[in-house]
């Protein structure tokens, strides 16, 4: 997982992931629709997520189920004690009560959760707490946050369910960093208690120090792909400046995806600069054997459960697997394309390559592409009717990723049949072998150089001359070269 470089360079990472448990229909503490992000500012509020004198907050029931069965996921221990809500103090404008309502696990606090494990490729990276807080509200800059001169706050956000996980600094490297967040992804999406395409939804926060410098931390990161990217960043800048015997400051850091660049934004607080203090106006939350035997009855298979079955189920090698069920999504579809097409690993390579190949150069979410796992099974089936070669499969194995048209459908429109006509190949042969007489004269001598003829036939058609008919008519036109020449 880690690179001799990055081994030399000491590094430890630990991050501290939001989640918002975005299939809330209320905000944390009060009745107020989540459903904010297209409505216009500041209509999503009310006294009690605004913190107006008198406004007294309620726990939302539901979120203190769903973050059971995060726990749980997560292999964590539930605390079996009293767990307190805290008010953690400071004065920004994105909090309009000057503090954030929170959980603590100092001064007599304690998190819903503690000493978890979620595995990656073989390592545990361990969980130190799992705990709930409410969301702030959200600045928006004018130009940047370096140069504008003013700011808006939009409270929509303000009191929104917030699920926080911390990591121990056991991560390595920025890949494994992106990797842990992949997998925590599709633990989550498994629970079904949050929609990772929502914007906002994912935010981190990266703790990052090297061998001789300080720790810092990395905020505003909303994407694993940019956690990687940040981590990537800070990384060298650190290492440039330890090098230069240039001091690395215990500093908060802010992550421009544009630029993509992190810059300074304050010197790190200390934790008692943030004055918790219990909050009275909550009551104590008691995780009861009964509530957790009923969240462990409703648990789904969660990824880890998934990829054995898949190994036992289907006979796929663990690697396989292992891709398959790092995202819910892709899952779902590798399950309800066998249903259709019961060849496991034939489905499996297909997803593993081609599709995920777009996917990536795409920069897309699997559920953004408008393709069904009923559309890839009637694809699959045409190359084993011979209606189509696995080479002209690929070509519309992206129109469809592209388009959502149906195979069938772009198969009639671009003229893609796989030509099994003996008179149309040989034809096609015969031009070939004109215009390449030196080929020819080297594929009687060596078999190797036949492919060379076929790959030119395969051009001109596009790829639609059936291949082993090919073939054939390659060798008897040889042959009968060969004939001539005695």
């Amino acid at each position: 997982m880690q690179t001799k470089t990055e081994q030399s360079l000491g590094i430890k990472i630990g991050l501290e992931v939001h989640i918002q448990l975005t299939a809330l229909k209320t905000k944390l503490f009060c009745g107020c629709d989540t459903d904010y992000r297209t409505a216009p500012p500041n209509t999503h509020t009310c006294p009690i997520c605004l913190g107006l004198p008198g406004s007294l907050p309620v726990v939302n029931e539901k979120a203190v189920e769903y973050i059971v069965k995060i726990a749980l996921a997560l292999n964590c221990k539930i605390i079996d004690r009293e767990v307190r809500f805290f008010r953690k103090n400071y004065f920004y404008p994105d909090l309009p009560k000057n503090f954030q309502i929170t959980m603590y696990d100092r001064a007599g606090g304690f998190p819903v959760a503690v000493n978890g494990i979620v595995n990656v490729n073989g390592r545990n990276i361990r969980i130190r707490r799992v705990h709930l807080e409410e969301d702030p509200g959200k600045l928006s800059y004018p130009g940047t946050i370096e140069t504008s001169t003013y700011v808006f706050v939009d409270y929509n956000r303000s009191g929104i369910t917030l699920v926080e996980i911390v990591t121990e600094p056991d991560i390595k490297s920025p890949k494994e960093a992106r990797l842990f967040l992949q997998k925590l992804r599709a633990i989550i999406e498994t629970l079904e208690v949050a929609d990772f395409r929502l914007e906002g939804s994912l935010r981190c926060d990266a703790n990052i120090s090297l061998k001789g410098g300080e720790r810092v931390e990395v905020k505003n990161i909303s994407s694993y792909k940019d956690v990687e990217r940040a981590l990537n960043y800070e990384i060298l800048r650190q290492k440039t400046a330890l090098t230069k015997k240039e001091k690395i400051e215990h500093e908060t850091r802010h992550w421009d995806e544009v630029r993509r660049v992190t810059y300074s934004s304050r010197i790190k607080e200390m934790e008692h600069e943030y004055r918790y203090f219990n909050e009275a106006d909550i009551p104590a939350l008691i995780f009861t054997k009964d509530i957790i035997k009923k969240a462990t009855k409703e648990m789904p298979e969660l990824p880890d459960q998934r990829k054995k079955r898949f190994i036992q189920e289907y006979d796929l090698p663990p690697y396989d697997a292992g891709v398959l069920t790092s995202n819910k999504h892709l899952a779902d579809i590798f399950e309800n394309c066998v249903q259709l097409y019961p060849h496991p690993k034939t489905v499996s390579n297909w997803l593993m390559t081609d599709f995920l190949r777009y996917i990536g150069e795409h920069e897309l979410e699997i559920e953004e592409v408008p393709i069904t796992p009923e559309m890839i099974a009637k694809m699959l089936k045409l190359i084993d009717q011979g209606t189509i070669s696995g080479k002209i499969a690929k070509k519309i194995l992206k129109e469809m990723l592209s388009t959502g048209k149906d195979p069938e459908k772009i198969i009639e429109e671009q003229g893609l049949t796989k030509i099994h006509d003996k008179k149309e190949i040989e034809k096609i042969c015969k031009k070939v072998f004109s215009e390449n007489p030196k080929a020819v004269k080297d594929a009687k001598k060596d078999k190797k150089a036949i492919n060379y003829l076929v790959g030119k036939i395969m051009e001109k058609t596009k790829g639609r001359a059936d291949p082993e008919i090919t073939q054939k008519i390659v060798r008897k036109k040889l042959e009968e070269n060969r004939e001539k020449s005695k």
